[in-house]
């Protein structure tokens, strides 16, 4: 393989400490590539007005490939509020990064992939069926393709729309319901979806499965009362699923999947969302592999891939020395980035080692030893950040 230019982009808070940790296993693993900086994050909305300055636009429109940290976002107040002094008053609004990347290149599938490893303590369990006093541990391997740039994300919203915004808006009869409601007292989010976004995301769920052996492709969505977003795309994923005769199409409402996925989370493959609904379900179904320390994902567009864990920044973490953060959704995204670009073996080798770690059960970061996070996790057992990825390599 040629040698690939990553972009690396820390972001904010442990961002900065799980990034490095990724990039020592890549090193290790025998990927060749150059990593190049990329700034981005809260210091530059405060500093210069922009969280995603056009520098790093411009590395990822060149490079195409970039591996994320996290990021803070706070909202509308807190946002103007520590904005510089000689920024203030200029108009700035504070948009998230991560959403603006994922609409500027098109990232519009995204990949979270949701799998147990053998041996985590923070595994979904569940009395046994046979025996209500004894415990069962499902295997769960659910892959959910969440809609990536549409959605309520994309921030077409107001707070005291302008008259030609509501006037648009009371044409619709429902609307009678907030006829005599204020404008300062009104808030709308617009939630859209395109017919050829719902394509591409069903299509590529419906060949993930295919590729990968899953069995059927789950639509999570609520087109009972949503009916035309939600069901959009359940119209347009009931034309595909014709494509792939050999997989099932199944539906569930948002609402009962998350009390489902508690009850037979072992009966879900791929599954699809819109974007809330996606970031959603993703997550419940990431708390029952072991939480957001386990939970990487891939924002994939035409040209432009970006991969990222899904865990935030934790800024009350970024600072302990040593570090006690989970590295294993930032080890995991890189994986996935392996993945994408063909380094199949590479990713395969680094998945059994995390695999391996993870069942001998040795190194446990504080939230596998079910430990309070702090400085004092460490004297209690926990293994620091560095550690966990000592024990990836030593399995390498």
């Amino acid at each position: 393989m040629a040698k690939r230019t990553v972009v690396t982009m820390p972001g904010d808070g442990i961002g900065k400490v799980v990034t490095p940790e990724a990039v020592r296993v890549l090193d290790a693993v025998g990927f060749e590539a150059e990593y190049v900086h990329g700034d981005i994050g809260w210091d530059f909305w405060c500093s210069e007005g922009n969280a995603l300055p056009d520098r790093t636009i411009e590395l990822l429109r060149q490079h195409k490939l970039g591996l994320f940290g996290a990021i803070t976002s706070k909202p509308k107040w807190d946002a103007d509020a520590e904005l510089s002094p000689a920024l203030q008053g200029k108009g700035l609004v504070y948009q998230s990064p991560i959403v603006r990347m994922r609409q500027m290149f098109d990232l519009d599938v995204c990949v979270r992939p949701c799998q147990s490893f053998p041996g985590n303590p923070l595994n979904f369990i569940r009395r046994s069926k046979d025996n209500p006093n004894s415990f069962e541990e499902p295997k769960v391997d659910t892959v959910i393709f969440r809609q990536n740039t549409e959605c309520l994300y994309v921030g077409i919203e107001w707070t005291n729309p302008p008259a030609e915004v509501r006037k648009a808006f009371e044409t619709h009869k429902n609307f009678k319901l907030f006829a005599a409601t204020p404008g300062e007292d009104l808030a709308i989010s617009t939630r859209i979806f395109t017919r050829g976004a719902c394509q591409r995301i069903v299509r590529a769920a419906f060949e993930y499965a295919k590729k990968h052996g899953y069995k059927s492709v789950t639509i999570c969505e609520k087109p009972n009362v949503v009916r035309e977003t939600s069901g959009m795309m359940e119209k347009e994923a009931q034309k595909i699923a014709q494509e792939f005769p050999g997989i099932a199409l199944w539906s569930t409402n948002i609402d009962a999947q998350m009390m489902w996925l508690t009850k037979n989370p072992e009966d879900y493959g791929v599954l699809v969302a819109g974007n809330m609904f996606g970031d959603i379900v993703s997550d419940g179904f990431a708390g029952l592999v072991g939480g957001l320390g386990f939970a990487c994902s891939a924002n994939v567009g035409k040209e432009v891939a970006v991969f990222e864990p899904t865990h935030g920044s934790a800024p009350k973490y970024e600072m302990l020395n040593p570090s006690i953060v989970n590295p294993i959704a930032m080890i995991l995204s890189a994986v996935m980035m392996l993945d994408h670009i063909g380094e199949h073996e590479k990713a395969n080798r680094i998945k059994a080692a995390v695999a391996k770690v993870v069942a001998e059960g040795k190194v446990r970061t504080y939230d596998m030893a079910r430990l309070p996070g702090g400085a004092k996790s460490i004297s209690m057992g926990a293994a620091t950040t560095s550690q966990m990825t000592d024990a990836i390599l030593a399995a390498l």
